[in-house]
């Protein structure tokens, strides 16, 4: 009897053991993980910080012909998001990196205001391509920034020939003019479009046309915007443009009248009254009418025309 209850003994030491072990064990995967989750967090909110940083030449201007990359280690995913609250809105950027080829969940926003960018929902791979356009409307509002993936291929079918040098002059090697290959997503111009066209460009009437989806743009600077875009990206920062839009509108209205004083006239106040207007009221691409348009070429016109030029 003395030797089983020894062995009873022995036996629930070891078990006791095992139990602490497994304990210790869980404890310090758990500790390790969220240290692990914790550290790729603060990793991904540092890469969208400095995914905005590396943006920052853009906005001083873009000279055609240069490319510019961004290129990380690791499989990555840029995160286009917008809002439209506040004076200016809010450009947002999250990242997420592969890790044990897992991507990892943050919800992470780094946010800037002075910021447009255009892209899809989101944007993945190791090396993006981004170049800019000044957008005018018609004095410069801003720079426009476009963000692609290098593992994406873009083929312009038809372009016209304006369109057509500056894809040649960029140099980008994801973009293509009528040699396309067959993972190649299709830009179509005019009458060049077809089924398996990723995009159609109605140069004409002024709108890209994606997934049944229009969206409609003034300009080149903004048809880039709609060819590289998502239509929620698209219509959101289209948005925050115009909102930035209406405040210089509102700023050279001011100018006007300062130099009105001064005997110096530049005949265009009701128009840029009128412009702020529509652009404080801007909800959507469909808002860019004829009407607008030919408000903005008009105030253009007369300001060149003006005795005392605002811009």
């Amino acid at each position: 009897m003395k030797n089983k209850n020894a062995f009873v003994e022995i036996s629930f030491a070891w078990l006791f053991a095992i139990i602490v072990g497994v304990v210790i064990l869980f404890l310090a995967i758990y500790t390790s993980t969220k240290i692990i989750k914790t550290e790729q967090t603060s990793l991904d909110a540092r890469t969208a910080k400095e995914v905005g940083v590396l943006l920052n030449p853009l906005e001083t201007g873009f000279e055609t012909g240069s490319v510019n990359s961004i290129t990380f280690p690791t499989e990555t995913r840029v995160y286009n998001r917008c809002d439209t609250e506040d004076i200016f809105g809010r450009q947002i950027i999250q990242v997420s990196q592969k890790t044990f080829n897992k991507w990892s969940d943050t919800d992470v926003n780094v946010g800037f205001s002075n910021k447009y960018i255009y892209s899809e929902d989101f944007v993945e791979g190791k090396k993006f391509f981004v170049f800019s356009k000044p957008f005018d409307f018609p004095f410069k509002v801003t720079d426009v920034i476009y963000l692609t993936s290098s593992e994406k291929e873009y083929c312009f079918i038809n372009a016209p020939k304006e369109i057509a040098d500056e894809i040649e002059d960029l140099n980008q090697e994801n973009l293509k003019i009528q040699e396309c290959g067959a993972e190649s997503e299709k830009i179509c111009f005019g009458s060049s479009a077809k089924d398996d066209c990723y995009a159609i460009v109605d140069y004409g009437s002024r709108y890209v046309e994606k997934n049944g989806d229009r969206m409609y743009f003034y300009s080149n600077s903004l048809m880039y915007s709609a060819i590289f875009s998502d239509k929620e990206v698209y219509e959101c920062q289209t948005k925050r443009v115009m909102q930035r839009a209406k405040q210089l509108s509102l700023l050279y209205k001011d100018k006007a009248d300062f130099i009105s004083g001064k005997n110096c006239f530049s005949n265009i106040n009701s128009e840029l009254t009128e412009l702020s207007n529509l652009e404080d009221n801007f909800q959507s691409s469909e808002n860019m009418n004829t009407h607008m348009i030919n408000l903005v070429e008009n105030t253009e016109t007369k300001n060149k025309m003006s005795e005392c030029k605002l811009w």
